[in-house]
Order: structure tokens, then C-alpha cells, then sequence
């Protein structure tokens, strides 16, 4: 434990609910302000969330070519 003297100036029976309840009112604190300053965590909560608009798929009439030169080039050399 690198910070192990700190329990010669603070009881373990007071610093460690200190430390436990500050996590523990962070984390309470950071989920009230999603709930109220997003627009999208009310719904997520209620379910709406993965009614999300999807984009149409469109067929095409014609055959796709696509022209790729390439960067680079590979040798193989046979060794005996």
C-alpha cells in the first residue's frame, strides 16, 4: 500500500467511510445531472432509446466498378 501511514493520522474507522461515502455521493450526484441536463437519458430509461430512425436502403440499377491502384508491391523469392 503506497499511502499506508495515512491511518497513523486518520482512524481507518472514519477515513474509510469518508472515503466511501464521497464515491458513493459522486456517483449519485453525476447520475442526477444525466437525468437532468440530457434530453436523451429520460428515454433511454423509458425504452425509447433503441427506436432509433434508420436510413432507407436504396438499390442500384447498375453494376458498381471500382478502380483500385495499388501502393504498394510484394516480391517472393524462392530460397533453396
Amino acid at each position: 500500500m503506497n499511502q499506508g501511514r495515512i491511518w497513523t493520522v486518520v482512524k481507518p474507522s472514519i477515513g474509510l467511510p469518508l472515503i466511501i461515502g464521497g464515491a458513493a455521493v459522486t456517483s449519485l450526484l453525476l447520475h442526477y445531472a444525466l437525468i437532468t441536463h440530457t434530453t436523451w437519458y429520460p428515454s433511454y430509461w423509458n425504452g425509447s432509446a433503441g427506436k432509433v430512425k434508420t436510413a432507407e436502403l436504396t438499390t442500384q440499377t447498375g453494376p458498381v466498378a471500382v478502380n483500385v491502384t495499388p501502393s504498394f508491391e510484394v516480391s517472393a523469392t524462392k530460397v533453396n
